[in-house]
């Protein structure tokens, strides 16, 4: 999400991030907001208030979010700490980023889920198109997301093993009787070790 404003110039309601997110605040008190050090910022729920929290921005006549552009899946393991010496987190993310055409304003919406058992309430009943995001986040990150109609793999076969973009996870060295990997290759992820 930019931190730039909507250049539709047919709207003149939208709201900045500071009035969404008081309008969040007051009906969600456990929101809180945060930003990154390039400046974009999100609003951050907790995951059993995320339909709600859904229903709530989409609903409310000054918000009116009806577009979810895009539902990323983020995995946080192997990040720097947030602070100097600061704990490592390794939850995983679910990030919405909304606009809405009626004023021209946009948010993101951050849900961290343990990556124990990462569970996010699908919000496929409020925006349609997170029926796709969410198979997607879930067959390669494995967050599980209870209320979705058809929550099976769409990327990878049904029969594989694991969530390919977990930043733990060891590439199997065969699939089907195919070698995967070739001489001298490795799986091991990133720079990161």
């Amino acid at each position: 999400m930019s931190p730039v404003p909507s250049r539709n110039p047919n709207l003149g309601k939208a709201l900045s991030f500071d009035a969404i997110f008081a309008k969040v605040q007051v009906r969600f008190p456990t929101a809180s907001a945060d930003s990154a050090p390039n400046g974009a910022r999100w609003i951050a729920v907790e995951p059993h208030e995320t339909l709600a929290v859904a229903v709530f921005l989409k609903g409310e006549p000054e918000l009116s979010f009806r577009s979810l552009c895009c539902l990323s899946g983020i995995d946080l393991l192997k990040f720097p700490p947030s602070e100097k010496n600061g704990p490592v987190c390794d939850d995983l993310v679910c990030a919405y980023d909304l606009h809405s055409f009626e004023h021209g304003h946009e948010v993101r919406l951050k849900v961290f889920a343990p990556r124990a058992q990462p569970v996010v309430p699908s919000v496929e009943s409020v925006w349609g198109v997170a029926g796709f995001f969410e198979r997607e986040i879930f067959d390669l990150l494995g967050i599980d997301f209870p209320g979705h109609h058809d929550l099976r793999r769409i990327l990878t076969p049904q029969d594989w093993i694991g969530h390919p973009l977990r930043k733990d996870y060891i590439y199997p060295e065969t699939y089907g009787g195919v070698e995967l990997k070739r001489e001298g290759q490795t799986f091991d992820s990133g720079p990161y070790k």
